[in-house]
């Protein structure tokens, strides 16, 4: 089996999600998809893509999800009905159990940034990283026969040929809403450490005990829609109206 770093990493490089400003457009997963099919490692590949039984790899998936308000049993009972988009991938947890548990040492924790990765060159396809993350967040390639996971575009945020704004993940640089955040949560001083601090951010299932170094920040508080409405004050007569607003008050005198 493979062993996790004997030291805490130095930095804990991670994305921070604010589920708030998700509007779960997906742009995220098409960028990572496109990325990393002629990035790190062998393309991520789809079989049958055209045809009625589809299936391919992904390395970060977007669930979306009504939520019945507080209070009610059924949706639009105690407060409006609400969606909120769930991007999910790689968390790069501190205690890896995807690491731990596999039997070549395909699966590691690096131990200069404690990015979780997989070395494709020893990977036998055997799925127990896939059986032992809780998230779901590892993926069978079936045409390469290994395992893939987010890298966290390993090959984009340390290559200087790139300008600084693109040493980001690909979902990170991609995403229309400032949804996803990138950097060193390891560094309470980091942005990212800041907004997490500031907005309450939480682990994804902390029960399960792996301390994943992604976050996520939760949707704000709503007002009702009836709180957030302006009512505008109703015209006590149209008289002296003219034009487009006189026509429009005879024909609504016809109905």
């Amino acid at each position: 089996m493979t062993s996790l770093p004997s030291l805490p990493t130095p930095k804990k490089l991670g994305l921070v999600i604010d589920l708030d400003t998700c509007v779960g457009c997906h742009a995220c997963v098409v960028s990572c998809k496109e990325w990393n099919t002629g990035g790190y490692g062998s393309a991520l590949s789809d079989q049958d893509p055209y045809g009625a039984d589809v299936s391919g790899a992904w390395l970060n998936r977007v669930h979306s999800f009504e939520v019945v308000p507080e209070g009610g049993e059924v949706v639009g009972e105690a407060g409006q009905a609400r969606i909120v988009h769930f991007p999910k991938s790689c968390l790069h947890c501190e205690d890896a159990p995807c690491v731990t548990v596999c039997p070549t040492g395909a699966s590691y924790k690096r131990s200069a940034d404690g990015i979780v990765l997989v070395d494709e060159d020893k990977c036998i396809g055997c799925g127990l990283c896939a059986w032992a993350c809780p998230y779901g967040a590892r993926e069978m390639d079936l045409a390469a026969g290994v395992m893939k996971k987010c890298t966290l575009c390993i090959d984009r945020i340390y290559n200087e040929t790139l300008e600084e704004v693109d040493r980001v993940p690909s979902c990170v640089r991609t995403c229309p809403a400032n949804a996803r955040h990138f950097g060193d949560l390891g560094d309470p001083n980091s942005a990212v450490s800041i907004l997490v601090a500031e907005r309450g951010g939480m682990d994804l299932m902390p029960e399960q005990g792996t301390k994943p170094v992604n976050k996520y920040l939760p949707p704000r508080p709503r007002k009702s829609l009836a709180e957030s409405a302006h009512t505008l004050p109703l015209a006590e007569n149209t008289e002296g109206a003219k034009g487009f607003f006189a026509w429009l008050d005879g024909m609504l005198d016809r109905i």
